[in-house]
């Protein structure tokens, strides 16, 4: 097996933090089967499963914190991460039990990213090249909608939050929905090369843009919480696994620009918020924000050479280097300037959708009480306005060439997004229902977007854009196109659930300290493994 590239500190660093935390694991494993298979000795303990049916959210929260599912003492609780890190290289029976199935969740987060490793980075697996035919392309998606429609089509009767009657104007499933059938062409784009709708794409991820200003506005202006828990969970579901991406995989942080573009907005959204966030109830304060979100936006973005002064510190984070001969003309800062630009107004408007959703609602829920004839004319005419907008925005605006579509696209990505929201939304019938497969990889739209480079297509190099296809089936290109998509969604719907289990597990909700203990405790194994890494790559080197 032939590796691609130099081994870098960070893998060694990560390789040993793996070895480690599995020979933990395998020896807690031992012990519980140890203490269930003589139980005169010690008490049983219950497993997850068992536990899932029973507790509910918010202990289940508590019990993850603990490292596992038994419950968790105050002392426990109270002990400090120093502590815990010695009772881990001590190897203390009782830390391993109670952190078992903490452990077995970060070896199989390590084994998945080692597999993203030998499909990416070794000879292990072969290649294939991209081949788009229109007519397989359009054959692919649309069996999946009538899949989806005849297998996960639901009616749902939820209560809005804000009137209690079943309006459900934008709602979870509709955006969840929503996000899962983009994602299905985002993804098919890039495995079959079909170059023809990419300005269909920009589109698609200046919606996912939208959606992070509506969401993110909506939870902070109704929850009103900017606790430092909050915040860092946030930035743990973003950054957790592109951040481990970045280490196995040698990758700069701005060839996965979704998760750089969606943290920055968030910390916009959140930023914007929570400054004087006791106001927020005030609608003219909110109008102030969002005007200094524009103006931030046009200082930015809009005049020449305050983005590079701006943005130039932190471009060992967000600098990128193509390694196509033909791409190196453009600067570190380019990739980050083009990608971030183009969707720089869609999270405001996402965010203003967010405020006057309530007023929607209200005034949705007026139209449905009114009489018939009215009704239907009123709607009929929002659609024909919608219809007709949608069709001058495509004759004029997405026809364009691609080069002269992105000088577009920022300022009027809004236009299809609210076409496609009116539509949507006409009715009661087409609010309540909802694709739930589609909904379902809605949910796990970053993990399928990060992995997808390296175990369903493949690049083969260190900050490479992935222009070739994993193939574990030569000669079969449909067969393989079969087995590669369900060991990919597979792997990508199982690192959302790993994810979620660490964040609970490394980032409480509510204990700030004990949170705190555990960022410093985080970053300082990391240095010393970054430090032993560095000295057993040079120990070859001083033997020879």
């Amino acid at each position: 097996m032939m590796i691609v590239g130099p081994i870098t500190p960070g893998q060694v660093a990560f390789f040993i933090g793996f070895v480690s935390v599995f020979a933990a694991w395998i020896y807690a494993e031992f012990l519980e089967y140890k203490k269930n298979a003589f139980p005169s000795k010690t008490h049983s303990d219950l497993n997850l499963v068992e536990l899932n049916e029973t507790v509910k959210e918010d202990d289940r929260a508590v019990l993850l914190e603990g490292g596992g599912l038994q419950s968790v003492s105050p002392k426990a609780r109270s002990s400090s991460v120093t502590s815990h890190i010695f009772r881990f290289l001590l190897m203390e029976e009782s830390f391993l039990i109670e952190y078992r199935l903490t452990l077995r969740a970060m070896c199989e987060f390590g084994a998945l990213l080692a597999y993203f490793y030998l499909c990416d980075r070794t000879n292990l697996f072969g290649d294939s090249k991209k081949s788009y035919n229109r007519d397989l392309f359009i054959f692919l998606y649309f069996l999946l909608i009538i899949v989806s429609a005849v297998t996960s089509f639901k009616v749902h009767h939820d209560k809005s939050p804000f009137s209690g009657k079943s309006i459900l104007y934008l709602n979870r499933h509709q955006t969840e929905e929503w996000k899962g059938w983009m994602q299905v062409l985002f993804l098919m784009y890039h495995y079959f090369a079909a170059t023809e709708i990419y300005n269909a794409i920009r589109l698609f991820i200046a919606a996912y843009v939208w959606m992070t200003g509506f969401g993110n506005f909506s939870y902070y202006y109704v929850r009103k919480d900017f606790s430092l828990a909050r915040f860092a969970q946030m930035m743990w579901r973003l950054n957790f696994l592109v951040l481990f991406c970045c280490v196995v995989l040698n990758n700069s942080y701005m060839l996965y620009y979704i998760c750089p573009m969606h943290t920055l907005f968030t910390l916009m959204v959140y930023g914007a918020l929570g400054i004087l966030n006791k106001y927020n109830e005030i609608g003219l304060v909110i109008a102030v924000k969002i005007v200094a979100c524009f103006l931030v936006v046009v200082l930015l973005w809009e005049i020449p050479g305050v983005f590079e002064f701006v943005w130039s510190p932190l471009t060992f984070i967000l600098g990128y280097t193509d390694p196509d001969p033909s791409k190196q003309k453009f600067s570190r800062l380019h990739e980050w300037h083009f990608r971030s630009g183009l969707d720089r107004y869609i999270w405001i408007i996402g965010m203003i959708y967010a405020y006057y959703h309530p007023t929607v609602e209200r005034w949705m829920e007026k139209l449905e009480e009114t009489e018939v004839k009215l009704r239907v004319a009123i709607k009929m005419a929002i659609a024909t306005v919608a219809l007709t907008v949608g069709y001058l925005w495509f004759e004029h605006i997405y026809k364009l060439d691609k080069l002269t579509y992105n000088k577009y696209h920022p300022y009027t990505s809004w236009i299809p997004i609210s076409v496609y929201i009116c539509l949507r939304n006409l009715t009661q019938q087409f609010r309540c229902y909802s694709l739930t497969l589609f909904a379902w990889l809605g949910k796990i739209t970053l993990e399928t977007y990060i992995s997808q480079i390296h175990i369903w297509l493949r690049s083969g190099l260190p900050d490479a854009q992935p222009k070739l296809l994993l193939s574990l089936i030569p000669s079969y290109p449909l067969l393989n196109f079969m087995l590669t998509t369900s060991i990919y969604i597979a792997i990508s719907y199982r690192l959302f659930e790993l994810t979620n289990t660490l964040k609970v597990a490394f980032m409480p909700s509510k204990d700030n300290k004990l949170l705190m203990h555990n960022i410093i405790a985080g970053i300082a194994i990391s240095g010393i493994l970054y430090t032993l890494s560095f000295i057993f790559l040079q120990v070859p080197q001083l033997l020879v």
